[in-house]
């Protein structure tokens, strides 16, 4: 498609204005504007809608996004936009959440989007989880496949995982994947939690010295910390209940 001048001027101006908080030049937005400017005329072509993670780079969230947010909070949104193509900037789990929530549609998603966490487990390893504790109720957090819910109990998000683990009938809680917060979750109920062992690469590489790092850049700062963050966190914790999101 021919682009004119004009039209990629204005572009790179409503980049920059979205993009100069976060040290993007001028250059950076006209580098960029035709790419843009392309995959927004598509989206509109083909009545689209973009769901941007949070975790996506700013180019695309400000960029082309039209909706930014946590992946199931997306797939929400998607459910009530009249779009009928989803093209979900995530990794792969988030899409079948999509598609779950939206079966109506077609969601596209990155060809190579994998998430530690989510890889961390199959079905099969639920199954023999279960044998292993025959009694325990299975709560699976969100950010997991689709095969590996339908082996589970019930699901949880980051947000809410208190109240499902709470109204669960049994006393035993086989919480999957996540390790880190599952060890977290055991200073938040009286049930007998049993983790596994997925943790996400990007949560556990956070560490107090982390903490230090930004309250020295930042003096006064408040820090809140996601539930799936290793234990070590927890003397700077203001509180797990403030996050709202997964």
């Amino acid at each position: 498609m021919q682009m004119s001048s004009a039209e990629l001027k204005a572009e790179a101006r409503r980049l920059h204005g979205k993009l100069h908080k976060l040290g993007w030049e001028m250059q950076d937005c006209e580098f960029i504007a035709p790419t843009t400017l392309e995959i927004n005329r598509l989206k509109k072509e083909h009545q689209a809608v973009i769901l941007a993670h949070s975790y996506q780079t700013p180019d695309i969230m400000y960029g082309v996004g039209d909706y930014i947010g946590d992946s199931y909070s997306l797939s929400r949104m998607a459910t009530e936009h009249p779009a009928k193509t989803i093209i979900f900037c995530s990794v792969y789990f988030m899409g079948e959440t999509a598609k779950l929530l939206n079966p109506d549609k077609e969601v596209l998603v990155p060809r190579v989007a994998a998430c530690s966490l989510a890889d961390s487990i199959t079905a099969e390893q639920v199954r023999a989880l279960r044998k292993k504790h025959p009694h325990a109720g299975v709560v699976c957090y969100v950010n997991t496949y689709a095969a590996v819910k339908a082996e589970s109990d019930t699901c949880c998000t980051s947000s809410n995982v208190v109240e499902v683990v709470e109204a669960m009938p049994q006393e035993e809680i086989l919480f999957i994947p996540d390790q880190l917060m599952g060890q977290n979750l055991r200073n938040m109920t009286s049930k007998k939690i049993i983790t596994w062992q997925g943790t996400c690469i990007v949560h556990e590489g956070f560490n107090p010295d982390s903490v230090h790092a930004i309250r020295e850049q930042f003096p006064g700062v408040k820090i809140l910390a996601h539930p799936n963050v290793p234990r070590e966190w927890s003397p700077w914790w203001i509180t797990l209940e403030a996050h709202r999101g997964c």
